[in-house]
């Protein structure tokens, strides 16, 4: 088989630049270890800046979600026992829409089946080969047979464990990391969501989060320890802690229900550079990995796509390699604000096991500061919708 682009992956970053490689005429295949009904099982956050709105605008596959999404002017950032709400449009001129990453992916897997584009399901030791020459190729197995795939680019879009940056050379990659002393115990709810908005809540007995996938589906997270265990978390227990955490008008006001999907995910910052070798292309979390505080995950990963494809558009159109070659750099200085933003959001909002009396008080000191600041507000809340491409 030959093709001008392979993807490995199939989540919402290799979807997005199939879909707008295939709009451009330019021939793709993406493929994906596992099946399509295992990914469209995977729960993911699902907060996205205007930028993600517009690049699925551009892919064709942004009908459903703006039928169903629901945009959001605002958050709330919580504590001192109150509210306190950032107002995302007022400052910026800018909202987010709260869609779910799964939506997406469906909307998405939808539109590349309707163009006829291939996608390969359940690729068994997809590996990628001579990235670093001019003659690149994936394999792969699948029912037993192995196949190959010769190329003039790979994107490696399948994630922080994927193959694709396991495949680069120790040498040719430089890696930063902070690994979190804590994770979210999440659940999923059928319950109407204890406010319209986001909340974030800083308390004493660690960070919440309040969210929502829709006007009847909540997502609630709290913050715990890394040895807890799902099944000493009853939905009982749960709730409890989360009211706990939140102020009294919402502790009070909660609708409860069974939760149908409950995890824990520990939480890390994570960079790889850089972010083109050869001719493999890292995207999204192969490449870079932020704490879901700042909803960055997958609207970071957008924009790679969006200077990956720019790069590859170009490359096919006018021969120039100008584009593919800034890649890495593009990408980057975008990612590192990112990270820097993630890590402050979650500095500011969790209770770090080390920190003492002096760290509280420099975290009510800095709470303080944004909502009594119109400057600093305005800077969380450039950050929270995004910076432009």
């Amino acid at each position: 088989m030959r093709t001008q682009v392979a993807i490995i992956g199939s989540g919402p970053s290799g979807l997005l630049l199939g879909q707008l490689l295939t709009n451009a005429g330019i021939e793709n295949v993406i493929l994906d270890r596992v099946s399509k009904d295992y990914i469209l099982g995977r729960v993911r956050a699902g907060v996205l800046e205007e930028g993600m709105v517009s690049m699925m605008e551009r892919a064709g596959a942004a009908d459903r979600m703006h039928r169903d999404g629901l945009p959001h002017d605002g958050f709330s950032l919580a504590f001192d026992g109150r509210d306190h709400r950032i107002d995302l449009f007022g400052l910026t001129g800018k909202r987010v829409l709260v869609y779910g990453q799964t939506e997406v992916t469906r909307d998405l897997m939808d539109q590349r089946e309707a163009s006829g584009a291939t996608t390969i399901y359940s690729a068994e030791n997809v590996a990628p080969h001579d990235f670093d020459g001019t003659n690149p190729y994936v394999t792969f197995e699948r029912e037993g047979v192995s196949h190959r795939i010769d190329c003039d680019f790979i994107a490696g879009c399948d994630g922080y464990h994927g193959i694709s940056r396991k495949s680069v050379p120790e040498h040719s990659l430089t890696t930063f990391e902070r690994v979190y002393p804590f994770g979210w115990l999440g659940i999923l709810a059928d319950v109407p969501p204890v406010s319209h908005e986001l909340i974030y809540a800083n308390h004493s007995r660690g960070f919440a989060l309040c969210s929502m996938r829709s006007a009847s589906r909540s997502r609630y997270y709290i913050q715990c320890g890394l040895d807890e265990k799902i099944e000493d978390w009853s939905d009982e227990r749960f709730y409890d802690e989360l009211r706990r955490r939140l102020p009294a008008e919402h502790a009070e006001s909660m609708v409860v229900g069974p939760s149908f999907e409950k995890s824990i995910a520990p939480l890390r910052s994570f960079v790889a550079e850089p972010m083109r070798i050869g001719r493999l292309f890292l995207v999204g979390d192969a490449a870079h990995i932020v704490p879901p505080t700042g909803a960055k995950g997958l609207n970071l990963a957008t924009s790679d796509v969006f200077y990956l494809f720019e790069g590859l558009q170009e490359y096919f159109s006018e021969k120039s390699a100008a584009a593919i070659d800034a890649y890495s750099m593009r990408a980057l200085k975008r990612v590192w604000g990112a990270v820097r933003f993630s890590w402050s959001m979650t500095t500011m909002m969790h209770r770090f096991p080390e920190a003492g009396e002096f760290d509280r008080k420099i975290q009510e000191a800095e709470l303080n500061y944004l909502v009594g600041s119109k400057a600093a507000a305005t800077a969380l809340a450039e950050n929270y919708v995004g910076m432009p491409y």
